[in-house]
């Protein structure tokens, strides 16, 4: 594929490509999901701005942190600042919901359709909606876990309990000593299980959802499959944007489309069953719905 199609969008276009969308799900045998960051932005999980300057103040004044994205890799004094910063972060884009209904609005898009989810995001937040769990694989891993940071052994560790103790009783930026998690086998501190480094665990549960997925394109390899690509930037294209171009690619029957608030292109080979939409993922969804 060696060239792309930039899509600019006037109102006019911008019908038109509503309703070419609604024919494609209606079309469709089965929806592969994928989505990244962009879908959850839309949703009001921002990194920056009001949301971060309410939850993080102090280490703002402190550290003059830019984003939550940079939090989470500075180079804090202690684990339990490290600890304090990172049970925050958790806590508020994995164990509360999205601000907006936009996850919410995709179940009830999918509703009747035999679908299946690929995404980069680590929020958890398609099962908060109701997303059946076998029907999603979280390549990037998953705020929920924690893992060795060695690793010594491919095992993730559920921390939602030890993550609301840290968010309720860390005083000055710091949990209490006794909550900072070490690992059960070798004695290393614990660490995020999100892919970072090459460091990052692919547990059981992780391999059980890459076959799962494999399994729902092998079923529907040659049937009308439409691509539905959410929120997905540059710097993880290798995951689902070009993957799904190459398999759109290669199967005549198969649709692409995608829907994100910054550039959205499509290869020239796949760009006459493709529909592209610069706008914000909410707003279509609430349209299609």
């Amino acid at each position: 594929m060696s060239s792309r199609i930039s899509t600019q969008t006037s109102t006019a276009v911008f019908s038109m490509q509503i309703e070419r969308l609604k024919l494609a799900l209606d079309g469709a045998d089965a929806v592969v999901v994928g989505a990244g960051a962009g879908l959850s932005a839309s949703a009001g999980l921002t990194y920056s701005g009001e949301r971060f300057e309410k939850n993080f103040a102090d280490f703002i004044q402190t550290y003059h942190i830019p984003d939550m994205y940079s939090g989470g890799f500075w180079p804090y004094a202690s684990l339990e600042e490290y600890w304090a910063w990172w049970s925050r972060q958790i806590m508020v884009n994995r164990y509360e919901r999205a601000p907006r209904p936009v996850y919410d609005s995709l179940l009830a898009l999918l509703s009747g359709k035999d679908c299946f989810v690929l995404t980069t995001n680590v929020d958890h937040q398609f099962q908060m909606a109701g997303f059946e769990k076998s029907r999603l694989f979280y390549t990037q891993g998953d705020y929920g876990l924690w893992q060795c940071s060695g690793p010594c052994h491919s095992k993730t560790y559920d921390n939602r309990e030890t993550v609301f103790r840290m968010a309720a009783e860390q005083r000055n930026m710091r949990v209490p000593s006794a909550l900072v998690p070490y690992c059960p086998k070798c004695g290393r501190p614990m660490t995020m299980n999100l892919r970072c480094d090459g460091r990052f665990v692919e547990d059981e549960g992780w391999h059980a959802a890459a076959e799962r997925y494999a399994g729902f394109l092998r079923r529907y390899s040659g049937l009308k499959i439409l691509f539905l690509e959410l929120g997905v930037g540059g710097n993880t294209p290798g995951i689902i944007k070009y993957p799904f171009w190459r398999m759109a690619a290669a199967s005549p029957s198969a649709a692409y489309a995608c829907i994100n608030l910054e550039d959205v292109s499509v290869p020239q080979e796949i760009a006459g069953r493709s529909v592209c939409i610069r706008s914000d993922i909410g707003l279509v969804l609430s349209l299609l719905c």
